[in-house]
């Protein structure tokens, strides 16, 4: 039997500071949305070089919110990728819309950016990237065909906060993005997520549609000074962020930038050895400046599920990121998606895993895995 403790592909990093915050907030007897929530859109405000932002659930919600905001009508097309998780496409669906896919560029597994502008039609509305693994997409290219076409851009930046695209950070600048901070993301909130954008009537929608369509925050309805009164201006959803979840953010977002450099240097040490190790394939780099988030570092491999099973085995835990999206039955039957349409995406999709990469990981953890894989891939 394996007595060799596990080693998950992710884990969240803590500090004691977070701990007695969110102890704080729990003896404070104000748990939901209220000071915390509103300091923390703050500090990711000041992040993202003083663009605005909102909190809300979950990424999925921010995307979704985001895309409704846009006024989506049945029939309106969103281009997105078929290699991401499949709540990216989920959300064009909830908000109305028709996802249109693009297949990826194999090397960097992003949306192929020189595929998108034969993807367009007249009923497209917006093109929503997602920065695969934490890998800023060509984004000049985005937002010039956007400009060209009157296109909305929705950033699906789930796996990129703290990338930067040529020397600025995935949030600071552009149309609308969503930030993920999931407890297997680069920082996390527990489950969480924020918009970003300069964009007021979207600011304006989100506000409303978090929460129940209701014009004032409950923050402002049940505080000392605020008044219980309010009316409902749309039929929103329960997305709202609560304090003991904004309580951890306080914490994880000025060790955003470490955790980082951390994964950078657990990525360094990838890059190194595991070329020497036959019959895995390795993720590229595009040539234009940018900096990776490393919210992944994905392989590929002949025979996926088996590799699995064995690191499992040696108690290494190794994530599948992701199935081609298109491939679900959902998909196939709604929209007419078959096996084919997007051969890079299907082929990354059927052979692709992330290996254990995480703050805390040690030089040993490390080596580990490099044991693990020569191991299993004999």
């Amino acid at each position: 039997m394996n007595d060799v403790p596990f080693l998950p592909f992710a884990k969240p990093t803590l500090s004691e500071e977070t701990y007695r915050e969110v102890e704080a907030v729990l003896r404070s007897g104000w748990l939901t949305t209220g000071p915390r929530v509103a300091q923390f859109e703050k500090d990711l405000s000041a992040y993202f070089g003083g663009r605005s932002v909102r909190a809300v659930s979950s990424a999925t919600a921010g995307l979704q919110l985001a895309l409704l905001a846009l006024g989506l009508k049945p029939g309106d097309e969103v281009i997105t990728t078929p290699l991401t998780f499949v709540a990216t496409l989920n959300t064009i669906v909830q908000a109305g819309g028709k996802p249109v896919l693009v297949d990826i560029n194999p090397a960097t597994r992003n949306i192929d950016v020189k595929l998108l502008e034969r993807a367009i039609t007249p009923k497209t509305r917006a093109i929503m990237p997602v920065h695969f693994a934490g890998l800023p997409v060509d984004l000049d290219v985005i937002y010039d065909i956007a400009a060209k076409r009157k296109l909305r851009v929705v950033e699906d930046c789930a796996h990129s906060i703290g990338a930067e695209y040529k020397g600025k950070k995935l949030g600071s600048f552009g149309d609308i993005q969503v930030m993920s901070f999931h407890p297997n993301k680069n920082m996390t909130t527990g489950e969480g997520g924020a918009v970003v954008t300069d964009d007021a009537d979207v600011l304006r929608s989100i506000e409303r549609m978090r929460f129940h369509g209701i014009d004032r925050e409950a923050f402002n309805r049940f505080s000392k000074t605020g008044s219980q009164h309010y009316d409902v201006v749309a039929a929103g959803f329960k997305y709202n962020m609560m304090d003991i979840q904004a309580a951890i953010g306080l914490h994880q977002l000025p060790m955003l930038d470490g955790f980082i450099q951390k994964r950078g240097e657990m990525i360094m040490r990838y890059y190194e050895v595991l070329p020497d190790i036959p019959n895995i394939s390795l993720p590229g780099r595009p040539g234009y400046p940018h900096k990776h988030a490393w919210h992944l570092f994905t392989v590929l491999v002949p025979d996926r599920d088996a590799f699995i099973e064995k690191m499992k085995a040696k108690n290494i835990g190794i994530g599948m990121h992701y199935v081609a999206a298109h491939l679900f039955t959902y998909y196939k039957e709604t929209f007419g998606f078959k096996a084919g349409d997007f051969p890079h995406a299907e082929k990354v999709g059927a052979s692709i895993c992330s290996l254990p990469l995480f703050p805390d990981m040690t030089i040993s953890d490390n080596n580990r895995v490099f044991r693990g894989i020569e191991e299993s891939m004999t």
